[in-house]
């Protein structure tokens, strides 16, 4: 006889499978014409389905489930149709009905881990011994001139080294990437090089300010489309390199200034500019200076991502480095117009691995879109920069959309660079913070964790490869891993 609350659940997990197949379906025919490189159609195909499984409010399925001792759909991500093939076959042997679904094998589940670790390794190289997760460290310009430096971040445990093409040029670049490359072969192991293009960020450029205070709420700033002039008015203005891009915002509008250390909203909008009333600084305010980031949170902004530096700085990336860095990426045609100018540089050589910078809010929105035309034609990655995109969408939300890049991205098999002021305390001054080493072991879930450079940075590379290693041992992505716990003898 059959159990009906077994029927009733084997029912509704039917219906919710039914939907992922059909829906997810549809979408992947949407995105045939961008999936070039067929080894990721699986990939692409699971994504799909993850993003038409998420459509649906789960929870109670969820609770449904725990009594019968079966998946709770919490880890899904990597496998979604194996996934509920397991829990259906199961409900209909409970259930007592004919069985209509055949049990997944083990190796449905593995795969999908297999390929991941795969697509990581294509970026990044193999893993380093017992350690998983790879560590990225940003090159300080003593990395052009001291091959023992970067020896030693060779040696501490960086897998792989990023240039920032915001600074420096072809020549310090060269040598940098020269001590990197002798460095790691003398060590017998690969570094791959990422070359981050600067994009379109929007800084402060000719700053005009009262000498005598900060910029405090009640202010005024006018961020001005033209060169600053003397105004009696203003006592703080600010142009920008790209001053088109003011043009779009209007009244209303949230502006951040440095990293939200300055925000307010647009009161008007002048012939000459922007007026912005600031609304929130630091105790004491902040000062107005030049060459630091100015966001429009809640404006969606058509700036072009490549500018005239990036192409610039393409030619020598498409030829000498391993991985380029793309920032300010928000749409998929930005991802084809990257992929198109590679093409052109790179002609005959394999396509390059590319990373794109997660920043904005409409970069989250269209993630993936940005993911299948990406990695339809290249190995590809992910960086959460958490330092815009915090701004962006608010501190209060930063780690709920962090956690949503990494499932969807998981889904997709793509891997994760966790970035933005991990250890930061550590490698800037020397002395860490205790909420930064939970930070630090948190970032095991993503496949890289990203390290900003600072005078103590090899120190921070050897604290991060200790962390990382222990973690590896409790936990895999978000998946427990039941190793004994020997700090608690209670059996004699």
């Amino acid at each position: 006889m059959a159990d009906e609350s077994a029927v009733e659940l084997l029912n509704e997990m039917r219906r919710v499978r039914a939907h992922v197949l059909r829906e997810g379906d549809a979408l992947l025919a949407r995105w045939q014409p961008m999936i070039k490189r067929q080894a990721f159609l699986p990939s692409a195909h699971n994504l799909a389905r993850y993003l038409a499984l998420r459509q649906l409010d789960l929870r109670p399925v969820q609770m449904a489930l725990r009594p019968w001792g079966l998946a709770s759909l919490s880890r899904k991500e990597g496998h979604v149709l194996p996934s509920l093939n397991a829990i259906i076959a199961n409900l209909e042997v409970f259930s007592r009905v004919n069985r209509e679904t055949e049990r997944p094998s083990l190796d449905d589940f593995q795969s999908s881990a297999a390929t991941l670790v795969e697509n990581t390794a294509k970026i990044f190289g193999p893993d380093r011994d017992s350690r998983r997760t790879r560590i990225l460290v940003t090159l300080s310009r003593r990395a052009s001139k001291d091959p023992g430096f970067v020896r030693a971040l060779i040696g501490a445990g960086m897998d792989a080294a990023r240039i920032n093409c915001a600074h420096d040029g072809p020549d310090v670049w060269s040598k940098m990437m020269a001590n990197v490359r002798a460095a790691a072969e003398e060590a017998g192991r690969m570094c791959p090089i990422l070359m981050d293009l600067q994009g379109p960020k929007i800084r402060t450029q000719t700053v005009r300010a009262r000498e005598d205070r900060n910029v405090e709420p009640g202010d005024r700033i006018l961020l001005t489309f033209g060169e600053p002039e003397e105004d009696e008015d203003f006592a703080f203005q600010a142009s920008c390199a790209t001053p088109a891009v003011f043009r779009q915002v209007g009244e209303g509008a949230t502006v951040s200034i440095k990293d939200g250390l300055i925000c307010g909203r647009v009161e008007s909008t002048l012939p000459e500019g922007l007026v912005v009333e600031v609304t929130r600084t630091p105790p004491g305010g902040q000062p107005l200076v030049e060459e630091k980031g100015i966001n429009f949170p809640d404006t969606d902004l058509d700036v072009l991502p490549l500018t005239e530096a990036d192409l610039q700085a393409l030619d020598f990336v498409a030829v000498h480095a391993d991985i380029v860095g793309y920032s300010f990426v928000q749409r998929p045609q930005d991802i084809a117009l990257l992929q198109s100018e590679l093409d052109k540089r790179r002609q005959s050589r394999a396509p390059m691995p590319i990373v794109a910078k997660i920043e904005t809010k409409l970069g989250f929105a269209n993630l993936p879109d940005l993911i299948v035309q990406a990695a339809g034609a290249n190995p590809f990655a992910v960086m959460i920069a958490r330092g815009d995109l915090a701004v962006e969408i608010g501190y209060e939300r930063l780690s709920e959309i962090q956690e949503e890049i990494l499932w969807l991205c998981e889904a997709a098999h793509v891997p994760v660079i966790w970035a933005t002021q991990v250890l930061e305390s550590l490698v800037k001054r020397g002395m860490p913070s205790r909420g930064e080493f939970t930070d630090a072991a948190m970032a095991e879930r993503a496949e890289c964790v990203m390290l900003n450079k600072g005078p103590f940075v090899e120190e921070g590379i050897t604290v991060l490869d200790n962390v990382l290693r222990r973690m590896e041992t409790h936990r895999i992505k978000r998946s427990a891993q039941l190793r004994p716990l020997a700090a608690w003898h209670v059996l004699s």
